[in-house]
């Protein structure tokens, strides 16, 4: 490996330190605030996790794999609520994580408000705040016994 080569090479801790730099990541209740002054949430777990763990009502659900050409106001296969690239959009994942590579991601596509969600999903379930399972929305309780 030439020395060029190895100076370039870094790691996905650096990568995602390096993500973070240009987010203003929201905590829980500021996400919560977002959306209800018109920010799109954008769950992109996959549905193993949102089974289990149930969702952000209001929630737009858009696995990773799809994120880019969903979001995209461009597109041709943008969801109804890609309008404009003056969206807000606040990406959720599990524990927040990949959300925010996904963030820099959409930024790059000209979505200059995307951030996401510092925690994920758990941290948004941790903060008490409203989960959605099997169509039935209500505030998170602690589960018996922890």
């Amino acid at each position: 490996m030439s020395e060029t080569h190895a100076t370039q090479l870094r790691g996905i801790d650096a990568l995602l330190a390096q993500a973070r730099t240009g987010l203003d990541r929201l905590g829980p209740e500021q996400a919560a605030e977002a959306a209800a002054a018109g920010a799109l949430l954008v769950d992109t777990r996959y549905a193993e996790l949102r089974e289990r763990d149930g969702t952000i009502p209001g929630a737009v659900i858009v696995e990773r794999n799809e994120l880019e050409w969903r979001l995209d106001p461009l597109g041709s296969h943008r969801l109804p609520e890609a309008t404009s690239h003056d969206l807000t959009v606040v990406v959720v994942c599990n524990e927040g994580y990949a959300s925010s590579l996904a963030a820099v991601s959409l930024r790059q596509l000209g979505l200059h408000r995307a951030t996401d969600l510092d925690g994920g999903f758990q941290a948004w379930r941790a903060a008490g705040l409203p989960v959605e399972q099997s169509g039935v929305t209500r505030p998170n309780a602690p589960i018996a016994g922890h």
